[in-house]
């Protein structure tokens, strides 16, 4: 049944769709997503519906790095430079109190730990490709003598400067791009990520859609290569489960009107919305309130799902449901503490959403271990060593923090760390090879709630 026609029956979607715990292999594949017009829509789509985005474009296409290092570790007093280009302003800028606090609890657990490696991380602004804050912010990282850069949050925003990091012979290491087109990115090995590909996310929300009960679905996507992928991946998942893509509308960053694109949606009148936005979602949720879309026909994606609270009235978006990488929150509820005690402890407000916490927090831990194998701080050196400390190599004795790991290092042993947002194990192209999908639902307080992990 449509999104109108529910609206005009007054009936709910019923059934919450749990999808099974798993964990997907991640393919080493390679390529840079584009998002030119045109049209793959297979036979027997809606008549007059091309879907706007080449989804064969946004496959992984197949590169490979060479890795060379000339360091011989371990490190015994190593300063190691680390700038974050993460958002404190821009669409993505509601990621940016999470990854931060991340980066900052894990430099200060490594310097705390004194085991041959001091970490001077040095904040900046990513800003989105909008207001491009990261066109000063970079060189200035760079000029500060940072020879890893955590960042940016944006797929879009990272793939912007991402050839002046390569340049400097720095990495460029990602908490929350998500894009598959980093999978085979011709990067010299200096490109890492500790959240997944998109392929996985794109199953997990088409799967659950279908699951629902949704029979055709629209679609609102920011146009970059985050969200034409995320939108394809999400299209192919819901079309093998028997759906049928019937609208989809491209909005690009700075767009601050979007009535045409929910018009254009709303009149396919889909049984549900996946939003693929980010921060914009804010400005187009109204919209669909006032066109009476029943909140539990629309899904969130990790650009979005964020704790709204009071911005809506009371029940606005209970039912929603939403989808970002992540692990169960019971898991880490420790983590969790113990990083807003160190928030309140540094002076700053507690975390009301932690997306992104995890994999920040884990970025900063790989890199102290890569150079403290290293015996280096250089990007090079420091990339050829990230694969093995991850277990990627498939050797090395398991350990959950920096100072347990270091001491397998400092030993002369391979260290594996497994981390707060999962066990990582790279992939050769520096993708993680193991993931979760956290399925997440609002309640009346425009907050979400657990589901289950996809």
């Amino acid at each position: 049944m449509s999104v109108l026609s529910r609206t005009r029956t007054a009936k709910v979607m019923g059934g919450i769709a749990l999808v099974g715990a798993s964990a997907l292999v991640l393919a080493g594949c390679a390529g840079n997503t584009s998002t030119p017009e045109g049209s793959d829509a297979p036979e027997g789509e809606s008549s007059g519906f091309e879907f706007p985005v080449d989804c064969n474009e946004a496959e992984p296409k197949s590169y490979t790095p060479e890795l060379n290092s000339t360091s011989e570790g371990p490190a015994t007093d190593l300063e190691y430079t680390i700038g974050t280009a993460l958002p404190v302003t821009g669409n993505l800028a509601f990621l940016g109190p999470p990854e931060i606090a991340g980066t900052e609890f894990a430099a200060a657990e490594v310097n705390e730990a004194n085991k041959g490696v001091t970490i001077n991380l040095v904040q900046g602004d990513s800003g989105d490709t909008d207001n491009k804050a990261y066109e000063t912010e970079i060189p200035r990282l760079l000029g500060e003598g940072a020879t890893a850069i955590i960042g940016a949050a944006s797929s879009g925003t990272s793939l912007q400067f991402i050839d002046q990091v390569i340049a400097a012979n720095a990495i460029q290491f990602s908490p929350a791009n998500t894009s598959a087109a980093f999978t085979g990115y011709e990067d010299n090995g200096l490109y890492w990520r500790t959240a997944p590909s998109d392929t996985l996310q794109g199953e997990v929300l088409g799967n659950l859609i279908a699951g629902d009960g949704a029979e055709t679905l629209g679609m609102i996507v920011l146009n970059d290569s985050y969200g034409t992928g995320l939108a394809c991946f999400t299209k192919t998942a819901f079309e093998a489960a028997g759906g049928e893509v019937v609208a989809a509308s491209l909005y690009n960053t700075g767009d601050t009107n979007f009535s045409a694109q929910v018009e254009d949606v709303l009149a396919a009148d889909p049984d549900a919305i996946a939003l693929i936005t980010f921060e914009e979602v804010k400005t187009i949720i109204p919209e669909l309130v006032s066109a009476e879309v029943p909140a539990e026909s629309l899904y969130f994606v990790d650009g979005n799902l964020a704790n709204f609270g009071d911005e809506f009235e009371a029940g606005t978006l209970e039912g929603a449901k939403g989808t970002y990488p992540a692990v169960d929150p019971d898991s880490i509820a420790a983590f969790r503490e113990d990083l807003n005690a160190f928030v309140v402890e540094s002076g700053d407000a507690e975390l009301a959403d932690f997306t992104y916490a995890p994999e920040s927090y884990d970025a900063v831990i790989l890199l102290a271990l890569a150079a403290l194998e290293a015996g280096s701080a250089e990007g090079p050196d420091v990339a050829a060593h990230l694969q093995q400390v991850s277990g990627g190599s498939g050797e090395g004795t398991k350990c959950t923090t920096f100072a347990e790991c270091a001491d397998i290092i400092n030993a002369g042993d391979v260290a594996d760390y497994d981390g707060v947002s999962g066990p990582v194990t790279f992939n050769e192209v520096g993708d993680p090879t193991e993931a979760s999908i956290g399925v997440f639902e609002y309640n009346a307080e425009n907050t979400y709630d657990f589901l289950n992990v996809g």
